[in-house]
């Protein structure tokens, strides 16, 4: 995770959101020995049964290769199995859009990320509108 990010704030994220309890759903790409892909997504603070889907990374080495995508497909995967409403994220919309996350979607939902690159993706019944907090854990993070 370091190498995707070239800094340890993300790994000391994670560390800090499975030592909260907000983790919620962790999936790992390995090839042989080495893992080349993680994601987690966390229970966040507001709106009720949503989770933030932070951070994504695979290793450099193997971008473009599907990894990412994977992930994504496998977690959402989980998060609907689990009975979650809502996945918020923050990133490139071309690129989770494909996964059925839009910045329309996220719109009504005040945050300190509002904009453009602040995504939302739902099952069934969209959540009440609340403002969109993610976990303590992500105060300490520079986006």
């Amino acid at each position: 995770m370091k190498r995707a990010f070239d800094q340890p704030d993300e790994a000391n994220l994670v560390r800090q959101l499975r030592q909260d309890g907000a983790a919620k759903i962790e999936h790992v790409a390995v090839e042989g020995e080495h893992i080349v892909g993680h994601v987690m997504l966390s229970a966040m603070e507001s709106p009720p049964r949503s989770l933030g889907l932070a951070p994504l990374s695979v290793a450099p080495e193997r971008e473009g290769e599907g990894i990412g995508g994977m992930l994504v497909r496998a977690g959402v995967s989980a998060a609907r199995r689990q009975g979650w409403q809502a996945i918020f994220c923050l990133g490139e919309p071309d690129y989770y859009e494909k996964f059925g996350f839009t910045a329309e979607a996220a719109a009504p939902y005040p945050s300190d990320y509002s904009g453009p690159h602040f995504l939302m993706g739902w099952f069934g019944k969209k959540p009440a509108i609340a403002p969109a907090d993610y976990a303590p854990a992500f105060s300490g993070i520079s986006v």
